[in-house]
C-alpha cells in the first residue's frame, strides 16, 4: 500500500510540474535594435574600440550593464569627455536607453573597449559581442572588424 501511495504522489507531483512549466510565459523579447556594429582594428594586440547605434524600440527604459565576447578577455563601456580642453576616457558602469532615443557609440563619445584578444583578429573578421541588460536579458551582436 505504501508504495502505491508514493507512486500516486509522484504522478501528482509530475503533473503539477508539467502544468506549472507550461503556464509560465516565455521571456519577453528584447526591444533593442542594434545598427552599424563595427570594431576599429588595431595591430599588435592593442586594445580595440567597438562602435554601434542602439535604439530602444520598447516603451520602457532599458539599462545596459555589461558586455562580453569569447574573442576578448575584457569588454567594457567607456566614454570620452572633454575636461578643460583635454579629452578624458572614463569607464561607464551602465547606460540607460530611453524609448525611441538612439544612443550612438562613436569616436569621441561612448564606445566599447576590447582588451586582450584571445585570437588573431583582422579586418574582415566578425566578432560576436553579447550585450547584457539590468533585467537579465541579453543579445548577441555580430560586429564587423574594419581598419
Amino acid at each position: 500500500m505504501r508504495s502505491r501511495s508514493m507512486e500516486f504522489m509522484g504522478i501528482v507531483l509530475s503533473i503539477g510540474l508539467l502544468t506549472s512549466t507550461a503556464a509560465r510565459p516565455a521571456p519577453p523579447l528584447i526591444d533593442i535594435k542594434v545598427q552599424e556594429a563595427w570594431i576599429r582594428w588595431l595591430p599588435a594586440n592593442l586594445p580595440a574600440a567597438g562602435y554601434m547605434t542602439l535604439v530602444n524600440e520598447g516603451s520602457a527604459a532599458q539599462v545596459l550593464i555589461g558586455a562580453a565576447s569569447a574573442d576578448y578577455a575584457e569588454v567594457s563601456f567607456h566614454q570620452t569627455r572633454s575636461n578643460n580642453g583635454m579629452n578624458e576616457m572614463t569607464q561607464v558602469r551602465s547606460i540607460t536607453l530611453e524609448p525611441q532615443i538612439p544612443v550612438r557609440f562613436a569616436a569621441g563619445g561612448y564606445h566599447l573597449m576590447l582588451m586582450q584578444p584571445k585570437r588573431s583578429i583582422h579586418p574582415g573578421d566578425q566578432v560576436t559581442i553579447t550585450l547584457r541588460f539590468a533585467d537579465g536579458r541579453s543579445i548577441a551582436v555580430p560586429f564587423s572588424v574594419r581598419n
